[in-house]
């Protein structure tokens, strides 16, 4: 055995379990973060799954026949159907009726669907009935698809029970109002949870690596003793905390120039990778950023990245050295990756109004809600998240400011103290 091991590990062992900062960071991510995540995670899926129940299924009966009348009754066995006669699929749109039944799908029967039908099983068994099927694509999360799976299931289950082998189904998705015939929206919302998977944790990752910067350079100063004297200097404090910002800021507007430039390459890449037969063109349906979606997303991004410096030169102001530091800040990390990975599963536009402003209350959910938001073209969404950051932003360097004001940060520390059992939190 190495001479001095043991006693260089049981010194080293002790110090990082007195150290209560650290003690409670590494409870925080599996204690809080992933019980919370799984809390999310099981909503999600539970609000699919109701909203799917009880969701009302539109068919609009162009045929009129026997058969046609078989197969709604057959659908309304199992959930709430609501049947209009003689509408093209266009007209069904222009008419709102989606929206007025509460609906984000619709099947069309077809004319000639009965007569297909009964010559099937009269005994022509190459002459197959096809019924049409259209579904709204939302930009979801990974289980905004179950609604449409529920119709597949309902198409299998009258081809197994009443007419054994008959009805085709095509798939088209209504993207931005417009029909876009051929492209299943289970295939496309598979295709586009790539890039939904892609931004959070491309996010998570630059805004730990970047906080951990600005919080190691405030650190590193009071640890060696070098901010008293750039503090005796005859600079304004807020050239200074400014000064610190401003190699951080640079590398954020790179970082953030990088990131869309990925993102775009990323994008091409999953969109020449689609096999041909799938017919799926993303650039083709809108669901690549215009030139100005790419604009606000990268601002959102930046200013994103702006406000968790400044809130880590904070952070690491109340830190005597470069570990403190790195355990305070490892304290934001829950706010940052629990709205990333909630993001990764739910469709924002669909959750309760309570939670949905928890969400948008956090500055660092913003970007990756304004991923979504702009390639369905809602710039209004993403101009938001720029405008509540920004002014997030401002408000936490205003505080930054004053703390380099005072002598208070020199003397600030964050200590943990056991009073008997229990443990005190004072600011010195």
């Amino acid at each position: 055995m190495l001479k001095g091991f043991q006693t260089v590990f049981v010194k080293e062992l002790k110090e990082l379990i007195r150290d209560p900062k650290i003690l409670l960071g590494m409870l925080i991510i599996p204690l809080v973060l992933f019980p919370i995540l799984g809390m999310v995670l099981g909503y999600a899926a539970e609000t699919a799954q109701e909203q799917a129940e009880k969701a009302t299924l539109l068919v609009v009966d162009n045929d009129g026949g026997n058969w046609s009348q078989v197969l709604v009754t057959f659908m309304n066995a199992s959930m709430k159907t609501i049947v209009v006669n003689n509408l093209t699929p266009q007209q069904v749109l222009e008419q709102d009726l989606l929206t007025k039944n509460n609906s984000t799908q619709f099947i069309e029967i077809p004319a000639g669907f009965s007569a297909n039908m009964t010559a099937h099983t009269s005994g022509n068994r190459n002459i197959k009935a096809t019924v049409n099927v259209y579904g709204v694509f939302q930009g979801g999360g990974i289980f905004s698809e179950i609604g449409s799976s529920v119709i597949n299931v309902l198409v299998s289950g009258f081809n197994r029970y009443i007419a054994p082998d008959v009805v085709q189904t095509t798939q088209s998705t209504i993207i931005k109002g417009e029909i876009q015939t051929g492209v299943d929206p289970a295939t496309l919302s598979g295709l586009m949870m790539t890039q939904t998977i892609a931004i959070p944790v491309t996010i998570m990752i630059m805004l730990t690596y970047s906080m951990q910067i600005a919080a190691t350079s405030v650190a590193m100063e009071k640890e060696e003793k070098t901010l008293e004297t750039l503090l005796t200097l005859p600079v304004d404090r807020f050239a200074i905390l400014m000064g610190k910002l401003a190699s951080t800021i640079i590398v954020a507007g790179i970082a953030s120039v990088a990131m869309m430039i990925g993102y775009n390459y990323m994008l091409g890449s999953i969109t020449t990778q689609i096999p041909t037969e799938l017919s799926v063109d993303l650039v083709k349906l809108g669901l690549v950023p215009s030139p100005l979606g790419y604009l606000l997303l990268g601002i959102s991004l930046f200013t994103t990245l702006l406000s968790g410096l400044a809130l880590a030169v904070i952070m690491s102001a109340f830190a005597s050295d470069v570990r403190s530091a790195t355990a305070l800040v490892g304290y934001i990390y829950p706010v940052i990756f629990i709205p990333a990975m909630a993001l990764m599963y739910l469709d924002i536009n669909t959750l309760p109004l309570a939670v949905k402003a928890v969400f948008f209350a956090i500055p660092y959910s913003q970007p990756i809600i304004a991923s979504k938001a702009v390639i369905m073209g809602d710039y209004t969404t993403a101009t938001f998240g720029i405008i509540y950051v920004a002014i997030f932003t401002v408000v936490v360097m205003y505080a930054a400011s004053r703390l380099f004001a005072t002598e208070k940060i020199l003397t600030a520390k964050l200590k943990f103290k056991k009073a008997g059992k229990t443990a005190t939190e004072q600011l010195e």
